[in-house]
């Protein structure tokens, strides 16, 4: 049903919808906080990227073209049209529980296609909260097809059959990359269109000529924004000879100055890990880090 209706009067629901946000921005961002632990600051910019593609994908509901193409053929031409591909499943990660899910939905709505989302179980509040407000939003708009927005509760074990669901065209996953490769080549078996956003193992290069203090603020932010836990969280830090020893003391010096606690406190750089899971992957990494400096240090030694 929803293929159906001209993409402008798509575009009026999403319009609705990123409306509806800006009257729930604070309360929807600070759940976000509770529900996985960034900070509200974080949490307030996120619910702005929903509102910011809502109004992008309004413009884009008028803009949905195709191309008329010459022929060889006298007295013919040829069109591209644009169809709706179905239903698309979105699966997001709890680093960013509401954006990603919007960058999709939005986009999604005014090609014309239904949404089925599997958030991550990790923080299930934001997902329902973003629901209601879509559904509000429908209640506005008046004519939307019952069902146009679905959120699926649970586990792997729902992610994977709905991957594997021949129904499904489109599969855009944010996550792992471990999740990635699987659902790549569930998809993949049956020629469904994948979009993988997954893991990073991101570096920075400071060099001699670097503004050491912006440099600074940068590595601190990119390392411990989030608690470390996305995928443009900074991995590798690669320091010119020349600045190595006073810029390392000063990011040291850093760390240890720096606060760790309640999200909802602008004070705290460093929030909670989403949950135990998490700090063990962190003790297992700490430890590893430890055992490959001992190592150097001993291969030094024996020089």
């Amino acid at each position: 049903m929803w293929r159906r209706v001209p993409a402008p009067r798509r575009g009026e629901l999403v319009r609705l919808f990123g409306n509806a946000l800006r009257a729930q921005k604070y309360d929807l961002a600070r759940l976000v906080t509770i529900d996985c632990g960034k900070p509200l600051s974080e949490g307030l910019g996120e619910v702005q990227e929903m509102i910011d593609i809502c109004d992008f994908a309004l413009g884009l509901s008028r803009q949905l073209h195709g191309l008329t193409i010459a022929s060889e053929r006298p007295g013919h031409r040829m069109m591209e049209q644009w169809h709706p591909i179905g239903p698309v499943l979105i699966i997001s990660a709890f680093n960013f529980p509401v954006a990603v899910w919007a960058w999709n939905a939005a986009l999604a709505l005014v090609c014309g296609n239904s949404v089925i989302w599997k958030p991550s179980e990790k923080t299930p509040l934001t997902a329902i909260a973003v629901q209601a407000i879509f559904d509000k939003a429908v209640a506005t708009f008046g004519d939307a097809p019952a069902h146009l927005s679905q959120v699926l509760q649970g586990g792997r074990d729902i992610g994977a059959a709905l991957v594997a669901d021949p129904r499904i065209a489109l599969i855009s996953a944010t996550g792992s990359t471990e999740m990635g490769r699987k659902v790549g080549q569930v998809a993949a078996a049956r020629f469904a269109k994948t979009i993988l956003e997954l893991g990073g193992n991101n570096a920075a290069i400071t060099s001699d000529k670097a503004d050491v203090a912006l440099a600074l603020r940068g590595v601190l932010f990119s390392a411990f924004g989030t608690s470390g836990q996305r995928c443009t969280s900074l991995r590798r830090l690669l320091v010119h000879d020349a600045i190595y020893d006073s810029f390392v003391g000063a990011l040291k010096s850093a760390i240890g100055s720096m606060s760790v606690g309640d999200p909802l406190d602008s004070g705290n750089l460093a929030r909670p890990l989403i949950d135990e899971h998490a700090y063990a992957g962190m003790q297992t990494a700490l430890d590893e880090a430890r055992h490959a400096v001992e190592m150097s240090l001993a291969a030094n030694v024996l020089r």
